[in-house]
């Protein structure tokens, strides 16, 4: 008789899409979940990843929620731009961004860097979308750094006024 934990995959009979975050099952005696709305992902138990296989993108899990893990330079610039808009949405503004250190290479010709004409005398600090970037420390001194990909210092932003409103006040 088969243990029922070897019918699975190495992240159990369910887990959450990547994409849509529903709830998909396991086919069982394979490596694969199957989402009807995003097609099949195969878990890799050598890795610990979840690979998408239309597409073919790798994602990793920390603490229950799936990472993708990017490959090039515009994912990752366009997985921050929307964490930025849900921010602002939520009534905060990022402050400073900082980025897993795995990434710094991919990232680093899209950086833009303050020049001393602009009157800015911080011209060693890379900017993306006019935040402040650092990356992070080694993996090892935080091991969440090898899943997810960056992180946003945040503080309350300044509540919304549309001028359009004001012609009715």
């Amino acid at each position: 008789m088969i243990s029922p934990g070897l019918q699975y995959p190495i992240f159990g009979p369910e887990i959450s899409c990547p994409h849509c975050r529903q709830i998909i099952p396991a086919l069982t005696l394979t490596d694969t979940y199957l989402c009807p709305r995003h097609g099949a992902f195969e878990a890799n138990p050598q890795t610990g990843e979840l690979v998408h296989l239309q597409s073919g993108r790798h994602w990793r899990r920390w603490n229950g929620e799936w990472y993708r893990q990017h490959t090039h330079p515009d994912g990752i610039r366009f997985e921050i731009h929307e964490a930025l808009d849900r921010l602002y949405t939520q009534g905060y503004r990022a402050t400073k961004v900082i980025i897993a250190s795995r990434y710094r290479e991919l990232v680093s010709a899209y950086l833009e860097r303050n020049t001393p004409w602009r009157g800015n005398s911080d011209s060693q600090t890379p900017r993306l979308y006019g935040l402040p970037v650092e990356f992070s420390p080694e993996s090892k001194e935080d091991p969440c750094w090898d899943v997810i990909n960056f992180d946003l210092e945040k503080e309350p932003g300044i509540p919304k006024r549309y001028p359009y409103f004001r012609l009715f006040e």
